[in-house]
């Protein structure tokens, strides 16, 4: 490995062994310590950055960077320090050990999202070293909570200390930049939009008994049919205008006709990335957690499930109407949680600056728009105008399933991805 490798790996190495668990609906471990670090990181580039407790040990970590042109608009670079739970049963390493295996970093947080973390400290360091500053300010950002949904974090900033983001037009963040192999080619996928996010609670009532009687009135029952409606509906293809764009682009790349091919089979022919992109041409409305009973002989007169859905931008309306409809009537229907959802388009300045970057550092391959199915906290920072990308660049070897890596087993980031993120980024401070 090159010094410049072994530098961004250490530091999500680092940073991936400190446990920021989040498991949402307020239980966390917290990213006081990781918030810590990154700030002893960024003082140590001269910065003063300042931090923001939501609650107790929920912290993020904001830094202004004074750029050669103050007369341009800020640049918002952010990352989140928490990561979602991983049950070490699972995985053939530590989940937080950090642990380098046959060329990549492993660990919850490798991709989602330590790795740029890590890259946004090592480029910004090196555009320090070599350029004394980059073009225009530069906001950096590291805040908790975002996976569950960041009100104790980036929303909370926004809330409470917009004035940090004074002058900011753009942001760039998760999830995009990363590299995807059609045919024998390579192309990179830039985040434009993301799908809105409506996170619900059904709760079903009933009869409470002993488990021998016979009973139909049990509330387990009601919610276990509910579920099962809602999980298997079969939402049909809807493109908006980025993901419109998105199939013409990549039907284009692969020499299709998108119209006798369809959007699904364009999306499909992805391989590696077809789990986002097919993802977002429909709504998805996914039950995640089931929670119900305390003993095998007694039946519980209350049984709950929590529901993800995600939807095109201006569908919200009409998909919670049907999801109540698939619930039934002896379901209620709580929203825990919801934020808005984005597109932006695919041009103008940053996206110019983007795809120049990217063809320096990697000559002839395109880049693509697409929709996230996901969402990130480029959805609090939209509150101010701030327009919000996805772009972590990472050049990968054709055959990895990146997108499996998000919250999946045994995540992982190849080592050369990493120092080629950095080059990158590095690149893009020191000329947008």
């Amino acid at each position: 490995m090159t010094s410049e490798l072994e530098r961004t790996a250490a530091i999500a190495r680092d940073l991936i062994r400190i446990d920021t668990t989040n498991w949402g609906e307020g239980k966390s471990r917290g990213e006081t310590e990781a918030a810590h670090y990154v700030e002893s990181a960024l003082q140590d580039l001269g910065l003063t950055p300042q931090l923001f407790e939501s609650e107790p040990d929920r912290v993020s970590v904001v830094a202004r960077v004074p750029g050669r042109d103050r007369s341009k608009p800020a640049l918002v670079v952010h990352g989140h320090l928490d990561v979602v739970p991983a049950d070490p049963e699972n995985w053939s390493v530590d989940p937080f050990g950090g642990e380098v295996r046959d060329g990549s970093l492993w660990g919850r947080g490798a991709v989602d999202m330590k790795n740029m973390d890590a890259m946004m400290l090592t480029a910004l360091s090196d555009v320090v070293d070599q350029q004394g500053a980059p073009e225009r300010d530069l906001v950096i950002a590291y805040f908790a909570d975002e996976e569950a949904g960041g009100v104790l974090g980036a929303h909370h900033v926004v809330d409470t200390h917009p004035e940090v983001f004074d002058g900011a037009t753009a942001a760039i963040s998760e999830v995009g930049g990363y590299s995807i192999t059609l045919g024998d080619r390579r192309a990179y996928l830039l985040q434009t939009g993301e799908k809105a996010l409506m996170w619900v609670k059904l709760t079903a009532r009933g009869t409470a008994a002993h488990g021998s009687h016979v009973m139909k009135d049990n509330a387990v029952t009601k919610i276990a049919a509910a579920v099962a409606r809602i999980g298997s509906e079969d939402w049909p293809v809807r493109l908006s205008d980025t993901t419109t764009a998105m199939v013409a682009e990549v039907a284009r790349f692969l020499g299709v006709d998108p119209v006798v091919t369809g959007p699904d089979e364009v999306a499909l022919a992805t391989g590696s990335a077809a789990r986002f992109i097919h993802a977002a041409l429909h709504t998805t409305t996914n039950p995640t957690v089931l929670t119900a009973g305390y003993k095998h002989n007694v039946i519980p007169d209350q049984a709950t499930a929590l529901v993800d859905i995600r939807c095109l931008p201006g569908d919200e309306a009409e998909v919670l109407a049907r999801v109540r409809a698939l619930a039934g009537d002896d379901v209620e229907l709580t929203m825990t949680h919801q934020d808005v959802g984005l597109e932006q388009d695919f041009g103008g300045p940053l996206v110019d600056a983007v795809r120049d970057v990217l063809e320096r550092h990697d000559p002839g391959a395109p880049v693509l728009p697409y929709l996230l199915s996901g969402g990130t906290d480029n959805k609090a920072l939209s509150r101010l105008g701030i327009a919000g990308y996805g772009f972590v660049p990472l050049q990968l070897p054709a055959g990895v399933d990146f997108p499996a890596m998000f919250h999946g087993v045994d995540e992982r980031v190849p080592l050369e991805s990493l120092a080629f993120g950095r080059r990158v980024l590095g690149d893009l401070f020191a000329t947008y």
